[in-house]
C-alpha cells in the first residue's frame, strides 16, 4: 500500500487506522458466482424469522407461527423491493423489461419490502382472524435484523454510499471498484488527491446498520412497556423513517420523484416521522380518555 494508490479489492478507513485487503465481492461454486450481497441478505432474513420466533413464543404465538409467515413475506418482499426501484428508475428498463427479473445485477428498494411485507402480513393476519397490529409489533424485530445485517451486503458491493468527507468514519474505496460510476458524485471527483486511485466517502451503509442497531436495542427494552398493539410498529416507522430522511441526504444514488429533485425516502421517510408521532399521540389520547370514562374521570391519566 502507498498513500495514493490502494489494491483493487482494498477498502481503507484512514482516521479509524483500519485498512482491509482483498475484501472480495463472492466467491465461485462450481462456475457458479455467488455474491456476498446474497449471502448477507439470506443470513439476515434466517435470523430474523428466529429473532421473529423467539420473541413471538414469550408473546404467546405458537413456535413455527413466524416460519409460516417467513414462506409468504420473504418472496413477497423481495418482490416489492424489486418493483419499487424499478417504478422510480424505469428510464433504465424501459428498452429492455425482462432486465426487471435480473436481480443479480442489483436493484432492491427497502421501502418497497416493507410496503410489501405490511400488505402480506394484513392479509395473512386477516386470514387467520389475528391482530395484525400485534403480530407486526413481532415483525417489526426481525425486519431490523435484515436491516442491520443487509446494509453490509452494500459494503461488500462497494455501493450505498455518499459524498465526500474527511468526518472520523470515512472511507476510501479505488474508483474502479465501483461499478456504476453514477454514484460517484462531481464533488466526490474533486476531492480525489493527485495521483490517487481512490474516492473518500460517507459510508452510508454504516450509518444506517448502526442506527438500526441502536432503534433495535430501544425496541427491544421498550417492548415490554408499550401501552398498545401497534407501538412498536409505530416506533419502528418514525424511529427508521428519521434516520432514513438524515442519512439519504448524504447518498449520491438517490432514487428521485421522477421530474423532481426530491429524494423519495427523504420524503417517505419524513411522511412516516411524522405519522408515527401524530399517530402514537392520538392513540394515547384515546385510550386516556377511554380510561377516564371507564372509571368515572378519576383514572389515572397516561402522559404523552
Amino acid at each position: 500500500m502507498t498513500p495514493d494508490v490502494m489494491g483493487e479489492l482494498d477498502i481503507w478507513f484512514p482516521h479509524l487506522g483500519i485498512y482491509l485487503r482483498d475484501i472480495p465481492y463472492g466467491f465461485t461454486v462450481f462456475g457458479f458466482f455467488i455474491a456476498f450481497y446474497a449471502v448477507i441478505i439470506a443470513c439476515g432474513m434466517l435470523l430474523a424469522v428466529k429473532v421473529c420466533e423467539t420473541i413471538g413464543s414469550r408473546e404467546g404465538f405458537p413456535k413455527d407461527f413466524f416460519w409460516d409467515i417467513a414462506i409468504w413475506l420473504i418472496p413477497i418482499g423481495i418482490a416489492g423491493a424489486r418493483l419499487y426501484y424499478v417504478a422510480f428508475s424505469w428510464e433504465d428498463y424501459a428498452g429492455n423489461p425482462l432486465q426487471i427479473l435480473n436481480l443479480r445485477q442489483g436493484g432492491l428498494a427497502i421501502y418497497g419490502g416493507v410496503i410489501a411485507g405490511f400488505a402480506t402480513v394484513a392479509v395473512y393476519t386477516k386470514k387467520k382472524n389475528l391482530s395484525f397490529p400485534k403480530v407486526m409489533d413481532v415483525v417489526m424485530n426481525g425486519l431490523l435484523i435484515g436491516q442491520i445485517m443487509g446494509r453490509w451486503g452494500n459494503f461488500t458491493n462497494r455501493e450505498a454510499f455518499g459524498g465526500y468527507t474527511d468526518n472520523l468514519f470515512a472511507m476510501r474505496i479505488p474508483q474502479t471498484a465501483v461499478r456504476n460510476a453514477e454514484m460517484i458524485s462531481e464533488d466526490i471527483v474533486a476531492h480525489i488527491p493527485e495521483g490517487a486511485n481512490y474516492i473518500q466517502v460517507h459510508p452510508t451503509f454504516l450509518y444506517e446498520s448502526v442506527w438500526n442497531l441502536c432503534l433495535l436495542a430501544f425496541i427491544l427494552w421498550y417492548r415490554k412497556r408499550k401501552r398498545f398493539d401497534g407501538e412498536i410498529v409505530l416506533l419502528y416507522l418514525g424511529g427508521y423513517g428519521f434516520g432514513r430522511f438524515l442519512i439519504e441526504g448524504l447518498r449520491t444514488d438517490q432514487l428521485l420523484v421522477p421530474g423532481t429533485d426530491i429524494a423519495v425516502s427523504q420524503m417517505l421517510g419524513l411522511i412516516l416521522t411524522v405519522f408515527s408521532v401524530v399517530t402514537a399521540i392520538a392513540v394515547r389520547k384515546k385510550k386516556a380518555k377511554q380510561s377516564r370514562d371507564d372509571t368515572g374521570g378519576e383514572g389515572e391519566t397516561e402522559h404523552t
